[in-house]
């Protein structure tokens, strides 16, 4: 089992959780390959929304792998992709800067935030999970 950070504006991440889908990379299908089921997945939101949204930088979702498909969505032109996670309820929105990480221990450690998706230690995941589902 592994643990990921997925980078994604807030707005995304209700759509996505209200659907019970994840959707990374604006729809591109490289990042949930490296997904596999039971594996968990914080989103991570730097703006409330994609464009033109107030800064936020916060965890605003947490949830779980499902199974291993991946399929392609039709949305008029836009055709993501997109697999299922079964997500928390209830969880709080927490802020990246209220948690000692070692994610954020590093000089300018939001440059690797920019990959859009990338793997976090146990300790950081059961830090942020623990403060989320407080």
């Amino acid at each position: 089992m592994k643990y990921w950070l997925g980078v994604v504006c807030r707005d995304h991440v209700h759509r996505g959780t209200r659907l019970g889908i994840a959707q990374l990379g604006h729809g591109k299908r490289d990042g949930l390959a490296r997904l596999s089921p039971g594996d968990w997945l914080v989103y991570y939101s730097p703006r409330t929304s994609l464009r033109n949204g107030e800064p936020l930088q916060a965890f605003t979702a947490i949830g779980q792998v499902v199974d291993d498909e991946i399929w392609q969505a039709h949305e008029g032109d836009f055709h993501p992709w997109r697999r299922r996670v079964s997500y928390l309820d209830g969880v709080r929105e927490t802020r990246i800067r209220e948690l000692d990480l070692d994610l954020t221990r590093q000089p300018n450690w939001g440059y690797q935030l920019r990959r859009g998706l990338l793997e976090l230690t146990s300790a950081d995941f059961d830090k942020i999970k623990s403060a989320m589902v407080a």
